[in-house]
């Protein structure tokens, strides 16, 4: 087959799709990736051909240059629907030049369904998220790529492509799936699919692999929280943790320090490193609650402390909370004293480790990306003389 994987051009909304794009390639198909911006070379260099469905144009920038201009002055309007607008047509025609047989989207990239309605091909939705899913009820609108006002405009079928499913990456436990499911909105069914994370590679220090007799803890605030919220909390962290006979990790990407603010002895600055690079040898790690730095300690049975900032940050705090695998707490009212007792609790109760084992061993026991690429073959494949299928 050949397989168009469209995403928005965002760290934490393309990567999490990447292992599924690999298990793809494995299995023999023709894969492409339409996407645009930084995330070009991103995917480019995890193996995958790659579209920049607009050449030319940094989205992403434009986003980051609305910084400050939302409500209050806090953080942009949804970039989705620009997104959808702006990356539609450019998809459409990726797939037409792959003579692509399916569509592959994340939930919240419209311009993957758009471009397979366009075309008049099959489609197959895919959570990237482990904080909400469009199975939710009361949560994020399911339209939150103004998927419908846009097919609107360009005159499409409102019906949409025809989709062989919806996957939910979500632990049971945790919102997702035991079993398959049918839709009630329309009768497509819902697969459960392994959150298998993917951060970027690295080349590993001896000291990443290596279990410290002092627990380590790793420090993060992803990819765009330090742009819109600035990282005040990253001193109030350090602060807590300098107190404690803890190793800490310190991974801000390029992001500055507030002014004044210095490192403790016990602190590493990494700048930017892949969490599964170092997660397997944390206690626990302490994030602004975005979807994927949630999933990867998820997977590796870490506990968390979540400090979430806004979009889907306080859902993913919510579900970490609830679960037991972590706690969480505003940022902007955190102080040393609270978070130095918030992490010796997690580092301390047992509790929050047994939870964590619980979840990992959930995921593990999901369906994998691969299965996923097979149960899509027995879908679009017709069954060959020999009764194979694929």
């Amino acid at each position: 087959m050949r397989i168009l994987f469209a995403t928005a051009p965002g760290y934490g909304l393309m990567m999490p799709v990447v292992p599924l794009v690999w298990a793809a390639q494995a299995a023999g198909h023709a894969v492409r990736l339409a996407t645009t911006g930084r995330m070009c070379r991103v995917a480019a260099d995890a193996g995958l051909e790659v579209v920049d469905v607009c050449p030319g144009r940094d989205l992403w920038a434009l986003l980051q240059s609305n910084v400050g201009k939302g409500p209050g002055g806090g953080p942009p309007a949804s970039p989705f629907r620009m997104f959808t607008e702006e990356m539609t047509p450019g998809t459409a025609d990726a797939a037409r030049e792959l003579g692509a047989d399916l569509v592959v989207y994340t939930s919240d990239h419209g311009s993957g369904e758009l471009a397979a309605s366009i075309v008049g091909l099959p489609g197959l939705e895919v959570g990237n998220r482990v904080s909400w899913s469009t199975r939710d009820d009361g949560g994020p609108v399911r339209d939150i790529s103004a998927v419908e006002a846009v097919r609107a405009e360009l005159g499409l079928d409102p019906a949409g492509p025809a989709l062989i499913a919806r996957i939910d990456p979500r632990a049971p436990s945790m919102g997702g799936l035991a079993a398959d499911e049918p839709d009630p909105r329309d009768g497509v069914p819902w697969w459960s699919m392994r959150y298998v994370p993917f951060n970027g590679g690295a080349v590993t220090q001896p000291w990443m692999r290596t279990t410290p007799v002092r627990p380590r803890v790793l420090v993060t605030l992803g990819t765009v929280v330090p742009t819109v919220a600035g990282t005040d909390v990253v001193s109030v962290l350090l602060a807590a943790l300098a107190g404690l006979q803890v190793e800490v990790v310190l991974a801000l990407g390029d992001a500055r320090l507030a002014d004044g603010t210095e490192l403790p002895p016990n602190v590493r600055a990494v700048g930017y490193l892949p969490l599964t690079a170092v997660l397997p040898t944390c206690r626990l790690i302490i994030h602004h609650g975005g979807s994927g730095t949630t999933a990867a300690p998820l997977h590796l049975g870490v506990p968390q402390l979540v400090l979430p900032s806004f979009a889907d940050n306080p859902l993913s705090a919510r579900r970490v909370s609830d679960r037991g695998v972590g706690l969480s707490h505003d940022p902007t009212t955190l102080d040393v004293g609270t978070a130095r007792t918030l992490v010796t609790r997690l580092l301390d109760e047992p509790a929050f480790r047994t939870a964590a084992a619980e979840v990992a061993a959930e995921i593990a026991s999901q369906p994998s990306p691969a299965a996923i690429v097979a149960r899509v073959e027995d879908v679009l494949l017709p069954v060959r003389p020999s009764g194979g299928t694929r």
